[in-house]
């Protein structure tokens, strides 16, 4: 089994709806891909096609706000994370946001097409995208929920712990960004943790 097949079946099998003969089946229809530092997953204003795991590299999603030309960090998606912009990719509908790679990324895809044949043909594909939803609603309910409920240094903790290195492969204000704070309180709250 090549690498590339190997990383897809490693990753599908946290599904619990597919077995090795599903996985099997959908191989054909990864591509892997390679994405330069600074160079896009998808634009804004444009369909998201592809749904995409992450093999090496990290993403970040963002917003440029048309009024002020700054960029709004939504998410960070890293190895062995699906990158998709998902409400894009079921809607059909522009995506509204930007994915960009942060460093020189790998990774591999399935087109919507393929991946919409793969849920009409098999019911177990079919559970695997609402596994797929599940997931993507967690993500974007907890995101929500953590500006609610959670200190900004509770929310820069909770970042670290799924993304354990992030702050050494990523500028800081991109973190500053996606926590909703400045440059020096996102230093204060570092120096704090370091102790």
């Amino acid at each position: 089994m090549s690498e590339k097949n190997e990383i897809i079946a490693r990753r599908l099998r946290q599904f619990d709806a597919l077995t090795d003969k599903d996985i099997a089946e959908s191989q054909p229809f990864w591509k892997p891909r390679t994405i330069r530092k600074g160079d896009f997953f998808n634009m804004q204003s444009m369909v998201c096609n592809d749904l995409g795991l992450v093999v090496k590299g990290i993403f970040r999603i963002y917003y440029r706000d048309p009024q002020t030309d700054r960029d709004k960090n939504l998410f960070f998606f890293s190895e062995n994370q699906f990158v998709v912009s998902f409400r894009s990719f079921i809607s059909r509908n522009p995506c509204w946001y930007f994915i960009e790679a942060m460093e020189d990324s790998e990774i591999v895809f399935i087109s919507y097409k393929d991946l919409n044949g793969l849920y009409e043909t098999n019911p177990n594909w079919g559970k695997f995208g609402r596994l797929l939803a599940e997931l993507f609603f967690s993500y974007a309910q907890t995101r929500a929920e953590e500006f609610m409920f959670f200190s900004h240094e509770e929310r820069y903790l909770r970042l670290l712990e799924e993304h354990p290195n992030i702050v050494e492969r990523i500028p800081a204000y991109h973190i500053s960004s996606y926590l909703g704070i400045t440059n020096p309180s996102l230093s204060r709250i570092r120096k704090r943790v370091k102790k």
